[in-house]
């Protein structure tokens, strides 16, 4: 496995146990339709589906990781959730988080940003109400 899908494979594993710590239940990881994939999507005590999008760095030097979340990905992670929410025949509102690791050899810095950004397109649930 090359060395950023083991560092991306790893942060992940980070963000799941974070999350989970925090009393989210975790409903699915690195879920696909077609060519989008979503990193983990939970639910925490609420209706919301929460779409996770990790970004992990062994160096913020040149960007941060949550600026790595631009416009295309954006929309790539609002079109998987219109297709979530169709596939699993929910009705719920969405939210975007997005957390950000920064792991170089000597620490760790972890940041769950919660409503990290609306999505650039609308998502639409079965009785064509707008959500977010």
């Amino acid at each position: 496995m090359a060395a950023h899908n083991e560092l991306g494979r790893r942060g992940e594993e980070l963000a799941t146990k974070m999350l989970k710590d925090k009393g989210y239940r975790i409903l699915e990881r690195n879920w696909r339709f077609n060519d989008l994939e979503v990193d983990i999507i939970a639910r925490k005590d609420t209706k919301e589906i929460v779409i996770v999008e990790v970004k992990t760095r062994s160096d913020d030097s040149w960007m941060s990781p949550e600026e790595a979340v631009d416009k295309k990905r954006r929309i790539r992670l609002s079109t998987a959730a219109k297709a979530y929410i169709n596939y699993r025949h929910i009705d719920v509102s969405i939210r975007f988080d997005i957390v950000a690791i920064v792991w170089n050899d000597t620490r760790c810095d972890i940041s769950h940003i919660e409503n990290a950004f609306r999505p650039p397109m609308r998502v639409y649930g079965r009785n064509g109400r707008y959500y977010i």
